[in-house]
């Protein structure tokens, strides 16, 4: 990564103007998500191409802050102010691809933060709402989406577990904070057929939990280890 962004970086300072600049700055930005695929979400095993394409095409150093825009396409996450952070791209893949997103699912998702996973989604073709607890955040997740050129996608501030269960059902639900256990309102949103991936676990440390719906039963399935910042809310942790 660092090699290629090198030799990529010197192209952009061979320009004469402005405009050279932008251009090249365009071709590292391109070159950087697609490696990033490849390198850190395809080779993992995320095969779901329309998750892939997504990823290749939303440009994620513009949901991050400008003085982190050259580690944006970095196998980590970055922190986004506020207390809470941008989830590495392959955690974002990895959650994406788990709810098995189609072309117009309704999709909620629990925690915009930057903007970044609805950004995703939406380029899929789902139709997103997003909740953020944080109104700065959520300011700030509408003005990188307009940047970014994303529409589609709904942002309400409040708490993500105390929606009415009249605002679903939701093909999908993520969940970018971490819960003490699986939220029983986010279930009620659940279509039947529908799927929820979030991390459960304590403060520190959790698993990402996948829950599909069919009927009135659950089927639960855990996909590794991951640390996010916790769930605030009525159905998550308390504020401290």
């Amino acid at each position: 990564m660092d090699a290629m962004r090198t030799r990529c970086l010197r192209k952009i300072h061979t320009g004469s103007g402005w405009i050279e600049m932008q251009m090249e700055e365009d071709i590292l930005y391109t070159a950087l998500r697609k490696h990033m695929v490849e390198r850190q979400i395809a080779s993992r095993g995320i095969s779901d191409t329309a998750v892939l394409d997504a990823m290749r095409r939303v440009p994620r150093h513009l949901f991050v802050p400008k003085n982190f825009q050259n580690d944006a396409y970095d196998d980590c996450p970055l922190p986004i102010g506020y207390g809470a952070t941008i989830s590495q791209p392959y955690i974002v893949g990895l959650m994406t691809a788990l709810i098995e997103p189609k072309h117009g699912y309704r999709v909620l998702e629990v925690g915009t933060g930057s903007g970044y996973q609805a950004a995703i989604l939406a380029q899929i073709g789902c139709r997103v709402t997003s909740v953020e607890r944080i109104p700065e955040l959520a300011k700030l997740a509408h003005e990188n989406l307009k940047r970014a050129g994303v529409e589609g996608i709904t942002i309400i501030t409040g708490d993500g577990t105390s929606f009415s269960e009249n605002e679903g059902p939701f093909d999908g639900i993520i969940t970018t904070a971490a819960a003490p256990d699986v939220p029983p309102s986010l279930t009620a949103l659940l279509a039947d057929g529908g799927t929820m991936v979030l991390p459960i676990g304590d403060r520190d440390m959790q698993v990402l939990t996948c829950v599909h719906k069919t009927g009135t039963k659950l089927t639960i399935s855990h996909h590794g280890g991951v640390r996010f910042v916790p769930l605030i809310g009525a159905e998550g942790w308390s504020e401290q």
